[in-house]
């Protein structure tokens, strides 16, 4: 019989006294197995006294930021399934058990609580329309079906985890997150979420403008290192256009006159487009360099197993969810236990072994 699933959740924290006792309670009551991890970031109240009082382990990260505090617990926390949470009750926490038992019936490596907001205050105009508008640039850049990218409410795999560099410091982790997932084209799938305001005595940290302009940025950015030779390409697209816009008068007059009276404009047309024609070229010699990390990447992903079922999972029949799962077939170690591949292994499940996508996944 396969050892149960370990599962974990993380609690991050900065100020959150008013809330974070009844978000670890209510963990505790929806997968008591877990392990729940609240992570003290820098806070200055009794953030920590509260969720230590509730039941929590408490792991303090000093430097301020939501990805430094996801960087810190993915290198020390080790679980089959990690769930993630915001620390202000904004989150309803008794859909856990249900988002870690899809996430190994899938088996999913990301099942994501996309918000509905259930009251007014809950989510803000500005954020609002923020998210669609930051969710719809990474869906262009980077073609997705995830309808709400800055969620706050995950369930990942433990491969997703160990496969997950965790670069960002403060909220452009989620960003990060999603674009990995896409790019590793990992299976993911929504669950339908509430979203409610914050308790009375508890303040966002979220400031629209600051972060948007923030999380912009790191699209952009991600844009540059994961899509090189398309933005290598608008870039050489546009230096060439404005070299042909200064260089075909020139050449007009020259084939007219059989003279070139305007010199400067044509050694700056003939410059632009050598220089268009490098940045094309860069973009495809860092296209190859991101196919290669993309595959180091993937490696790594495959060196885990898949998630195994979940022991609350209610067997559907010999081939249904909770079947027991075949010698090799990526079955969750148990809890202590190394979760890389055993010796001979040949380096974990191949793609052919997850079967195909399930519809409407990512």
């Amino acid at each position: 019989m396969s050892p149960s699933p370990t599962i974990a959740c993380v609690v991050p924290c900065h100020n959150e006294e008013a809330a974070v006792g009844k978000v670890v309670r209510d963990l505790r009551a929806a997968l008591p197995e877990a392990d729940v991890y609240v992570y003290d970031n820098n806070s200055t109240d009794r953030t920590a006294e509260v969720a230590r009082e509730a039941g929590a382990i408490i792991r303090e990260e000093p430097r301020k930021g939501k990805g430094n505090v996801i960087r810190r617990a993915f290198a020390d926390v080790d679980a089959d399934a990690l769930l993630i949470i915001d620390g202000d009750d904004t989150y309803d926490a008794s859909r856990a058990r249900e988002m870690v038992d899809l996430l190994f019936r899938g088996p999913y490596d990301q099942v994501l609580g996309a918000r509905r907001g259930t009251t007014g205050s809950a989510y803000r105009a500005g954020h609002s329309f923020g998210n669609r508008l930051l969710t719809g640039a990474v869906r262009v850049l980077f073609g997705n079906d995830v309808t709400d990218m800055l969620s706050g409410y995950r369930v990942l795999s433990r491969r997703f985890v160990k496969s997950f560099p965790a670069l960002s410091r403060e909220f452009e982790i989620e960003t990060e997150m999603t674009v990995h997932a896409l790019n590793l084209r990992l299976p993911t799938t929504e669950v339908s979420v509430d979203y409610r305001g914050r308790p009375a005595g508890s303040e966002s940290k979220l400031r629209t403008y600051r972060d948007g302009r923030r999380i912009l940025g790191v699209i952009l950015n991600l844009a540059r290192r994961e899509r090189p030779s398309l933005v290598h390409a608008l870039v050489a697209g546009l230096l060439a256009m404005a070299a042909v816009v200064l260089g075909v008068p020139v050449i007009v007059e020259f084939l007219r006159t059989g003279t070139v009276p305007r010199f400067p404009t044509a050694i700056l047309a003939a410059a632009l487009m050598i220089i268009a024609t490098l940045v094309l070229l860069v973009g495809y010699i860092l296209a190859s360099v991101m196919h290669l990390r993309q595959e180091h990447s993937r490696l790594v992903h495959l060196a885990y197993p898949a998630p195994g079922p979940s022991p609350r999972a209610a067997p559907a029949g010999p081939a249904g969810p909770g079947a027991a799962a075949p010698a090799g077939s990526g079955a969750a170690p148990a809890a202590g236990e190394r979760s890389g591949p055993a010796a001979g292994d040949p380096g974990g499940p191949s793609p052919d072994d997850l079967g195909p996508a399930p519809s409407g996944t990512v």
